[in-house]
């Protein structure tokens, strides 16, 4: 006889619990939750992070302080899991499709992302998310990753090691000279140039840390598909986005930019809980995937493993990575999505974009200092990358940690200055880190 862990649980679950259902879990999850704190004024939003007063934070991009629906949420959901750990992880993680944790995420991230909830795996943060879509592609000797020279560290990991695991090769791009002159079209045409028939990945980073650049990933999808379109249906051209410094701070929708995979990390500029991520995958593309990890969101591969049959075609749920981890983090990201959906996309961009640009007009008025990130809006986003003559980065990160203000250096070979202003700042804070750079410059 076969028995299907929903099966198994559903019946467990009442001998052990008599009456106790999700839904009751779920109310002794909300019976915690304080309610929705005013989020119609920026100074509002603004008190919500509970940040250290003497200091202004100008790099929070790095890692979210977590705003207080976000730390209420995991509040919410630590007090029930330390009340009835087995009831409430068994119950929200295995029994019920319909009230499955997991699910529920998904499905609070799906409109902010024009997504399918189906369509989307969880993940820990950008870097496992891009290391499951290269490892899990099905590459094989002669076929090329393409990459730019601008990607994180981890990005140009994930893809060595998943070539050199393929005896695939790799290559990579650079798509401009001087970052702060950078122009659409010269990035599309770069990229154009650059892919080969060997081809098979190209991997890309829609707004880069190391200068603040934002790639436009609508036209590279789009010469990617007049690409594809002289290709035979085996041998198209994936696009891999890292998308984490884009995600909560631009006004678009993840799923509908073009790619066939987006990996972000959601503890950034979503202030989802700290150690959680998403992984975005056009409902065709996960096939192509080996999964690897096992995983605890799909209940298909469970139940093929219990009738000893093969699993059924990847899908999203396939890739999340599986076993026990912070539940009570992961489960509140749903907290995150609900407060960017309160707040609106568009809204939060146009803060973003406005607090960027009194940072970006201020530096480039100094004339000891060099900004690098371009000032028009559709190259730029939330990050400012810039040098003060006869210091080096880390020197006026130091010096501006003197005067209070945190600032950040790219981690990269070339390295410079960062300052990003989000919702956890206001004019006046960009007022006094511009100050703190014109003491610095002398200007």
């Amino acid at each position: 006889m076969d028995v299907s862990r929903r099966t198994f649980l559903a019946t467990a679950g009442a001998v052990t619990a008599g009456a106790l259902v999700p839904g009751r879990l779920l109310a002794a999850v909300k019976k915690h939750t304080p309610p929705t704190p005013d989020l119609s004024n920026w100074a509002a939003v603004k008190a919500l992070f509970p940040l250290a007063k003497d200091k202004v934070q100008f790099a929070g991009f790095f890692i979210a302080s977590h705003p207080k629906p976000v730390s209420d949420a995991i509040q919410a959901f630590r007090r029930a899991i330390d009340e009835s750990p087995f009831l409430q992880v068994e119950h929200r993680m295995f029994e019920s499709e319909t009230a499955n944790a997991l699910l529920e995420v998904c499905k609070a991230a799906a409109p902010y992302m024009g997504a399918k909830p189906d369509e989307i795996a969880l993940t820990q943060n950008t870097t496992t998310g891009l290391a499951l879509v290269y490892h899990g592609l099905p590459l094989k000797p002669g076929d090329e990753i393409l990459v730019t020279e601008h990607d994180h560290f981890v990005h140009h990991e994930a893809v060595r090691t998943a070539a050199l695991r393929a005896g695939a090769t790799t290559r990579r791009v650079a798509l401009y000279d001087d970052a702060s002159q950078v122009t659409a079209d010269d990035v599309v045409a770069r990229i154009e140039k650059a892919i080969r028939p060997e081809t098979r990945v190209l991997g890309v980073t829609w707004v880069h840390s190391s200068t603040g650049v934002r790639l436009p990933i609508r036209a590279i999808a789009f010469l990617v598909g007049q690409v594809n379109a002289q290709r035979d249906a085996n041998r198209q051209l994936l696009l891999v986005v890292d998308g984490v410094h884009g995600f909560g701070c631009i006004d678009e929708s993840a799923a509908e930019l073009g790619a066939d995979f987006f990996s972000a990390g959601t503890h950034k500029w979503m202030f989802a809980p700290r150690g959680t991520g998403v992984l975005w995958g056009r409902a065709d593309r996960w096939p192509l995937i080996r999964p690897m990890i096992p995983s605890f969101a799909s209940l298909a591969l469970y139940e093929a493993w219990m009738k000893d049959a093969l699993p059924p075609p990847t899908d999203a749920a396939m890739v999340s990575p599986g076993g026990f981890q912070a539940f009570e983090h992961q489960w509140a990201m749903a907290a995150a999505f609900q407060m960017h959906a309160k707040l609106g996309r568009a809204r939060v961009a146009a803060r973003i974009r406005a607090l960027n640009d009194q940072l970006k007009q201020g530096l480039a008025a100094m004339k000891q200092v060099h900004v690098h990130t371009p000032m028009a809006a559709d190259v730029s986003a939330g990050i400012v990358a810039f040098e003060v003559a006869g210091l080096k980065p880390e020197q006026v990160v130091a010096k501006l940690l003197e005067k209070n203000v945190v600032a950040s250096t790219s981690p990269y070979r070339v390295t410079y200055a960062r300052l990003s202003a989000g919702l956890i700042n206001d004019e006046q804070e960009v007022d006094t880190a511009l100050r703190a750079v014109r003491g610095l410059a002398g200007a």
